[in-house]
């Protein structure tokens, strides 16, 4: 039985993650990380009822006897998270979005010195997982894309943690080739997006959404349009966390998407 913390445990996709943990029979919820609950039981926090769950404010002081730690907290805390985890010898599973390729290859780094598995995704959704499986077969063939990325009117960051994963696996692929290179651009060239690991990407921030990826492939007088749709509660993202939990232990070093454990499973 593998024992968890999870880092958000109160949060919109961190609860939904603690309590399927918690209904698990092969997960043991040890622990639980929140600023705002440190001290308290974490059934208190939710309900209540006290389920045993110890509450800390700081992720270090949560690891004793934990072999997962599961990170849904925010852009500005999740590095240090992390590699405090990897300092313990704790694998991690990584579901809040804004590293940068830099902050993945120093993860990978540490990970890989102290012989742990670090899996982290953009977003944990079975069906995204394969949205962007199926963009990176296309990519061999179609080097011509650009991506769109949708999110709600109040994310402060931007592309989401889904759009840039999606842009910096697709550069592992190839990079495309502009006609118009955006230095050239007349007129705003601000109107072309923002440059991810070569891929253009464009950020809608509008009420209505939650989460959309599009990424748009084209050849002379054909497109090729793969996108993905998240709705308005976390359930898409619980199975893809408990997936992960169970396969990171399997693994050395830093495992990028949900799409890449899922077909390591089918090798």
């Amino acid at each position: 039985m593998l024992s968890v913390c999870v880092a958000g445990a109160t949060g919109w996709t961190g609860r939904p993650v603690a309590e399927a943990v918690l209904a698990s029979d092969d997960l043991r919820l040890r622990s639980a990380v929140s600023r705002s609950a440190a001290g308290k039981d974490l059934g208190e926090v939710w309900d209540g009822a006290p389920n045993g769950v110890p509450v800390s404010g700081r992720v270090e002081e949560a690891l004793d006897g934990v072999d997962v730690l599961v990170d849904y907290t925010s852009h500005d805390a999740v590095l240090g998270n992390v590699l405090a985890a990897i300092g313990r010898g704790v694998s991690v599973v990584i579901g809040t979005s804004g590293l940068s390729a830099d902050d993945f290859a120093g993860i990978d780094a540490a990970a890989r010195e102290a012989g742990v598995g670090v899996a982290a995704a953009g977003n944990f959704s079975l069906t995204a997982a394969m949205a962007q499986a199926a963009a990176l077969l296309a990519a061999r063939y179609l080097p011509n894309r650009e991506i769109i990325d949708y999110a709600k009117a109040g994310k402060p960051d931007a592309p989401s943690g889904t759009a840039r994963e999606l842009a910096e696996r697709l550069a592992e692929v190839n990079t495309p080739t502009l006609q118009v290179p955006v230095g050239e651009t007349s007129g705003y060239a601000e109107a072309r997006g923002a440059t991810v690991a070569g891929t253009q990407v464009h950020s809608v921030r509008l009420p209505s959404f939650v989460v959309s990826t599009e990424v748009v492939f084209a050849l002379p007088d054909e497109r090729l349009v793969i996108r993905h749709d998240a709705g308005s509660t976390p359930t898409p993202y619980v199975a893809g966390t408990l997936l992960a939990v169970r396969a990171v232990t399997g693994h050395t070093g830093l495992v990028r998407g949900l799409d890449t454990l899922l077909l390591m499973g089918d090798r």
